[in-house]
């Protein structure tokens, strides 16, 4: 960190990070939140053009990588590059004095969306910070608690997966790519390392139940969360057929990167497998939600409509794309406030008591 602010690294900065799977790769996020930037994930898994776009576009102009990966990324020429393993022996082991405030840049996250062309989310330390407050009557996690990283660190699941270890005193097991193509081999991963919290989405558990389905061996799992993708409840009848309701609670979680990860909550019982829809569940407390028409006025039960979403977990907008930020943040006409409503693009309908 005291070597990033030496490189004019402050609030706002944005820094890009390119990293394997490790210690160096969360060493360097910390380092770079501590100095008071803002990590850019590149993995370096990722296609060459794709990850040639996002340093230009980012406007990063120092990097945080290995020396090994330096011969494989499409650096552009005016970007500075720091090995992480670089020996920073002569720099004060104390954290440096904090310059930022909750709404400076934390991080950004490139989603293709709808669009195609990669577009640069901008999320603030409060986006994040509330998510954990305000969920946490949910949850509880603690200091007892096991998460994996499971997920590449350029997709924002890996936001709540790496925080909420980190925050909560918890131990994060960061699970080697190769351990992620295998069902058989993570699921030997969560139980010799007793995991607890997994976060998962809906087509990866699909093949990793099928290998706990078949275990004698138990997992310590207390809580499985869904997200990333739309989850049929009826593909979990293996599940509860195998554990019943007694073992980790499922819970799904809709969300997008521009509401900072998550936006509702939803348990998930046996029951709920009978049933052909899957609801998204409630909102997130200091969330507001709407389906609404066209003409952004609020659509009747049973009609559908485009999902809005307001209030405190929204991304500041797109970097350098204000166009686009206009079109999809819009102004809140519930609000008295000047706030914002994100335009999601999918489509919703209330059902009976409120559930949508």
């Amino acid at each position: 960190a005291h070597k990033l602010r030496e490189q004019g690294v402050g609030p706002d900065v944005r820094v890009g990070l390119a990293a394997e799977r490790s210690l160096d790769m969360i060493v360097g996020m910390l380092a770079i939140l501590k100095a008071g930037g803002a990590y850019v994930p590149l993995d370096p898994d990722y296609p060459q053009d794709r990850l040639s776009f996002l340093m230009h576009d980012s406007g990063i102009e120092l990097l945080l990588t290995q020396a090994h990966l330096l011969g494989h990324l499409p650096i552009p020429a005016h970007v500075q590059t720091l090995d992480l393993a670089d020996a920073l022996d002569s720099y004060s082991t104390e954290n440096p004095v904090n310059q930022t405030s909750p709404d400076n840049l934390a991080y950004v996250i490139y989603t293709s969306g709808s669009t195609g062309k990669p577009k640069g989310t901008l999320l603030a330390h409060h986006n994040l910070m509330r998510l954990f407050a305000a969920t946490d009557e949910w949850f509880a996690f603690n200091e007892k608690d096991v998460w994996t990283l499971f997920h590449s660190f350029a997709f924002d699941f890996s936001v709540w997966e790496i925080f909420g270890a980190l925050l909560h005193g918890g131990r994060l097991v960061i699970v080697p790519r190769e351990v992620t193509r295998s069902p058989e081999d993570f699921h030997v991963l969560l139980v010799e390392q007793r995991v607890t919290v997994l976060n998962q989405t809906p087509s990866a558990f699909k093949q990793l139940m099928r290998v706990a389905c078949d275990s004698p061996v138990a997992m310590s799992l207390e809580k499985v969360i869904f997200g990333g993708e739309a989850l049929d409840v009826a593909s979990l009848k293996p599940w509860f057929d195998r554990f019943g309701d007694q073992a980790a609670q499922l819970i799904n979680m809709y969300g997008i990167t521009e509401t900072t990860v998550h936006v509702t909550y939803r348990p998930i019982t046996e029951a709920d497998t009978r049933n052909p829809a899957s609801p998204i569940g409630e909102a997130i407390p200091d969330l507001s939600w709407y389906v609404l028409d066209a003409d952004f006025n609020p659509v009747a039960q049973g009609c559908s409509g485009e999902l809005h979403i307001g209030h405190a977990g929204l991304a500041r907008g797109y970097h350098n794309r204000a166009a686009l930020t206009a079109e999809r943040f819009v102004p809140d006409p519930f609000s008295s406030d000047g706030g914002r409503l994100y335009r999601t693009g999918d489509l919703a309908r209330y059902r009976a008591a409120g559930v949508i």
